[in-house]
């Protein structure tokens, strides 16, 4: 790849970013190339349009926890031209998909959203994105990273995960009886990538010098629930709402998860090294992406 390149895209990425900071708050899906007749007619067709949306919000909290660890991961000098592209991709990702939800995504398979109560829970975390993108624009253009801006971060990204975590769990209650129990299954996956990258965030706080005793007892507990809900998924667990899973594919993929797990859970119990933040970001985005692969298995199952 040329040298020049990367730049190009970080400059790109900047741009549309920035400029979907002025409009976030007007986002007609006629701007997006979106015909909601066709989008409407989807609606009518599809049976999993459900399934898609818990999906979907629910990879959301990920990439608030992704793009966080990255901005992370950038302060502490971590391979900085590669990891500030994925920090924007990450966000063009985020902010592309919570329009989607909003105002519908044929290439995501998005619907428009019409709940009204989910609608205006989204437009919260509208509001707290349009605080917190800011902060991302500034470390994509910034030639050295302020420890103002991860302190920011690392204050503003549990409110705005919380607030998508709400909308996520509204789209679960709004199915039926018949698929309350995929429903659920589909988000508490789901919240398994979250979690994925929310460890190594919190690891890499602590790795930073920002409240490192509470984020390392957060990361404990990010990491305790992570392996019951995996085991959950697996063989079931009832104060989860979680039935396990009898599918011999979806139970080789979980398995698949759980060899990666043995492997990462050690790397976050050893005390930070920068010669070693690199495999540790490696391995948080392996186990993202097979845990992702089971979330869009138990999507297709619906």
């Amino acid at each position: 790849m040329p040298a020049r390149q990367p730049i190009a895209l970080v400059l790109a990425a900047t741009t549309v970013l920035a400029l979907s900071a002025v409009s976030a708050a007007r986002h007609p899906a006629a701007a997006q190339g979106i015909d909601l007749s066709e989008l409407n007619n989807i609606v009518n067709q599809a049976t999993n349009e459900l399934a898609v949306q818990i999906n979907l919000s629910g990879r959301q909290r990920m990439l608030t926890q992704k793009m966080s660890k990255e901005a992370v991961l950038l302060a502490l000098g971590v391979e900085p031209a590669k990891t500030r592209l994925k920090m924007l991709k990450t966000a063009l990702l985020f902010d592309r998909t919570l329009k989607g939800l909003m105002h519908g995504d044929k290439e995501q398979n998005l619907p428009p959203t019409k709940q009204k109560d989910i609608l205006e829970q989204l437009e919260k975390v509208q509001g707290l994105w349009k605080e917190f993108l800011p902060l991302i624009i500034r470390l994509g253009k910034a030639k050295t990273v302020e420890r103002d801006i991860i302190e920011q971060i690392a204050q503003k990204n549990l409110p705005l995960l919380a607030e998508m975590n709400k909308a996520v769990k509204m789209y679960e209650q709004a199915s039926g009886a018949d698929t309350a129990e995929l429903a659920v299954v589909i988000n508490l996956s789901g919240r398994q990538r979250m979690l994925t990258q929310r460890m190594a965030k919190e690891y890499l706080l602590a790795a930073y010098g920002i409240e490192p005793e509470k984020n390392r007892a957060r990361m404990q507990k990010t990491m305790e629930l992570f392996d019951r809900t995996l085991k959950g998924l697996l063989d079931g667990d009832e104060k989860q709402g979680l039935p396990g899973t009898k599918d011999p594919a979806i139970r080789a993929q979980l398995k698949k998860v759980m060899d990666l797990w043995a492997q990462y859970r050690p790397m976050l119990q050893t005390p930070p090294d920068k010669a070693d933040l690199k495999a540790l970001e490696d391995m948080s985005l392996k186990i993202l992406a097979e845990m992702n692969r089971a979330v869009k298995m138990y999507e297709e199952s619906w």
